[in-house]
This record gives C-alpha cells, structure tokens and sequence, in this order.
C-alpha cells in the first residue's frame, strides 16, 4: 500500500523542493556509486556524467519496478537490483560513493545497514545522505515523533521512524561527518514529525 502512495508522493516531494535536495545531494560524485534504497528511482536524473556507474539496491517490487522504468532515460548507466540495506549487493570495496535518501528511517537495524554500506565502500570513499531525522531540541517537535513512532506512524509510513538520530549513527558506524546541513521540509510547512532533516556527507575510513 506504501508503495502505491510514495510514488505520488515522491513526485509531489520533489516539486515542493526536494529535487533541489537530490540535485544536491549527486553534486559531484564520481565513479561507482551505490544507492541504498532506490525507491522508484526519484535520484536517477539527479546523477552528474562523472559517474560512471549507480547500482540501484530496491526490494520492494513496485518501487523497483519504477526505478527500472526511470533507469532507462537517466543521464548515466544504472543497473536496479533487488537487495536488503542489511546485506548490500557488493564485493568490499567495490564502490566510490554510497547514496541514501529517506532511507535510512525504514530499515530494520541502522547499524548493520550503515556496516554494509561501509563495507562495500572503498577506503575514504564517500557516503552521502539525505534523511529525516529526530529534531536536533528538545520540545514539542520530539515529543510528537515519539508519539508518532509508538502508534501507527511506522505501519502507515513503510516502516519509517521519524525520531532517529541518523547523523550519531553515521558517526558511531565509523565514518567522519564532513558537512551536514539542517533544516525542515517542506519549507512553507506544515511540520509534522517528519518534518526535521538533514542532508550531508561523511567519509569511510581510510
């Protein structure tokens, strides 16, 4: 049921700013890349002619199927696969960038996601990220994503989590934050528990 409603949703997203987001987001990446998390393929025109290659990893079969559909027409090669974030597609540092965009708040185990995507990155490889994530004050903001986050807001939402703290989970993974930029989407509002997000990058071990 998600499925069916992201891929409105996604569209109506990106006119409302997130593709700037996105757009961002690719700005100068180079070689092989990983995209964690695919979803219908929203990031594909984002991707710069530096890049020589994506590897799109999507389970979910409606949203992977969309992807496919948008690979066809992306401005660089992209070859959509089925895969889990907890056991990426890859061989050790196989790729030169990871991508994540709003994926991070559904997986299972952010640790073992993150782990994966270290590992399958080459040493100072680059991971960039684009999240939701718990509000950076206390106040009514995280009072809401807990509610929100105890009731029904992870079954109706695909599995998302509004109140994780995904940077401190990027940094405990091992990588080093290089910039991060914080803010609250849509911009004009209205602020649900989605609302806080941060859009950044950080850098695997060399």
């Amino acid at each position: 049921m998600f499925a069916r409603v992201y891929q409105r949703l996604s569209a109506a997203m990106d006119r409302a700013g997130a593709a700037e987001h996105r757009a961002a987001l690719a700005a100068g990446l180079t070689g092989r890349v990983i995209e964690v998390g695919a979803g219908n393929g929203r990031m594909f025109t984002h991707y710069p002619p530096t890049v020589t290659e994506v590897v799109a990893v999507e389970p979910e079969p409606r949203l992977r199927a969309a992807a496919l559909e948008a690979a066809r027409t992306a401005p660089v090669p992209i070859t959509v696969v089925d895969g889990l974030a907890g056991a990426l597609p890859g061989k050790d540092g196989e790729f030169d960038a990871a991508v994540t965009a709003l994926v991070l708040c559904t997986v299972p185990d952010q640790a073992a996601a993150l782990a994966e995507v270290r590992r399958v990155l080459r040493p100072g490889g680059e991971l960039r990220f684009l999240e939701h994530v718990a509000a950076d004050q206390p106040g009514a903001m995280r009072r809401a994503q807990r509610f929100a986050d105890a009731t029904l807001w992870p079954l109706l939402a695909g599995g998302c989590h509004t109140g994780r703290d995904t940077a401190a989970a990027i940094t405990a993974a091992g990588f080093t934050i290089t910039g991060v930029h914080r803010f609250r989407f849509p911009p004009g509002g209205p602020h649900g528990p989605a609302a806080p997000h941060i859009r950044g990058a950080a850098t695997s071990p060399r």
